[in-house]
């Protein structure tokens, strides 16, 4: 049974690649960090009124879902064409990232340069790399220009 599910999954990996694989896997975190404001919401979140000011909580909550929903689709795109799932998820950490700065600068909330730098590295700059990597960038076992003579 587990050399079954071995077997699925990898044929599952060849399917979606490195990008689908990425886009599927932040896309559910995404999502899933959007419910939790839904179903869980913070009643008055430090660092987001530069947010809050333009629409409740739970309207940004959507924005998470949205995107993260968008990039699970995308995970089967093909590569190069899965712009949008990107762009996606790239939208409700850039969103944030912007507010928390706002935060700090304003004085509002000081420790907002931190979580900015936390989204700005961890979800932006992540998703950045990874749209621009290239599907075939490394070359398959057995390859020449991979340390073998095969």
């Amino acid at each position: 049974m587990i050399g079954s599910l071995g077997r699925g999954g990898a044929a599952a990996r060849a399917r979606l690649g490195r990008r689908g694989a990425f886009l599927l896997v932040v896309g559910a975190g995404e999502l899933v960090w959007g419910l939790q404001y839904l179903l869980d919401p913070m009643p008055d979140p430090q660092g987001l009124a530069l947010l809050t000011e333009a629409a409740p909580l739970h309207a940004w909550a959507w924005l998470w879902v949205a995107a993260g929903v968008t990039g699970a689709v995308s995970a089967g795109v093909r590569a190069g064409r899965d712009w949008a799932g990107f762009a996606a998820l790239l939208t409700p950490p850039t969103v944030w990232t912007a507010a928390y700065v706002a935060g700090a600068f304003s004085g509002e909330y000081a420790q907002g340069l931190w979580f900015a730098a936390y989204y700005a590295t961890t979800h932006v700059g992540v998703c950045l790399w990874a749209s621009a990597v290239p599907e075939y960038a490394v070359p398959a076992p057995g390859t020449p220009g991979r340390g073998t003579d095969g």
